[in-house]
């Protein structure tokens, strides 16, 4: 027998559990979370993104783990690694996220003024795109029916209204939406004062004739 001896044992991979949370947000938001089902107290889990790591590991808490929001597009995946033992594990599954584009922006342009009681100003939106809706404010308050996008200029009809008129745009199938440019300013400028007229009358032939004149009152 030789002398003394070698002891071996054994440390166990982390726990896998499964990955989940990103999707789908709108260019500019805030990102989405990537989130683990379980989680191990002496344990951290990397997120990972196309093989590189994103962020500083985060610590198991023994539950379910939110690893925090990311707003890069991609396959995000995690490692979880003990550092006592050097051990580490993939985790199963993965959480994908894409970023929608904004509605493209187009720019608000007519307005101006016309007179009380007159036909009122055409609001024009100098461009859409097609399966975009672009709804008409009136100084921050709805008005009217959101208007598809014909990949054209958009009239918005004539209105009466005064003030000023802004247009957000929003894509149904996303629900990602942006503000247009500029705006339209309508001004209504008021009539005239009326006033009763006076005089006339009849006069002799080779006269002076007769006053005409207003009753300001």
């Amino acid at each position: 027998n030789m002398a003394g001896s070698v002891t071996i044992s054994v440390n166990p991979l982390p726990t896998v559990y499964t990955v989940s949370g990103g999707g789908n947000y709108c260019a500019g938001g805030a990102g989405m979370h990537i989130n683990m089902s379980g989680s191990e107290v002496g344990v951290n889990y990397q997120v990972y993104i196309g093989g590189v790591a994103s962020g500083g590991p985060v610590a198991g808490t023994g539950s379910a783990l939110d690893l925090g929001v990311y707003t890069g597009a991609g396959t995000y995946t995690v490692v979880a690694t003990n550092p006592a033992t050097g051990c580490s594990a993939n985790m199963t599954g993965s959480a994908a996220i894409a970023i929608n584009p904004l509605p493209t922006v187009y720019t608000l342009n007519s307005g101006g003024s016309y007179c009380a009681g007159g036909t009122g100003i055409d609001v024009v939106l100098n461009g859409s795109d097609v399966s975009i809706n672009y709804q008409l404010y009136l100084d921050g308050v709805l008005t009217g029916a959101p208007m598809p996008g014909s990949g054209a200029a958009l009239h918005y009809g004539l209105h009466t209204a005064a003030g000023v008129y802004t247009v957000v745009a929003s894509n149904p199938a996303t629900t990602c939406s942006s503000n247009m440019s500029g705006s339209s300013i309508i001004t209504v400028n008021p009539l005239p004062n009326v006033y009763a007229m006076s005089g006339g009358g009849s006069y002799c032939a080779g006269g002076p004739g007769v006053h005409i004149g207003l009753i300001f009152s």
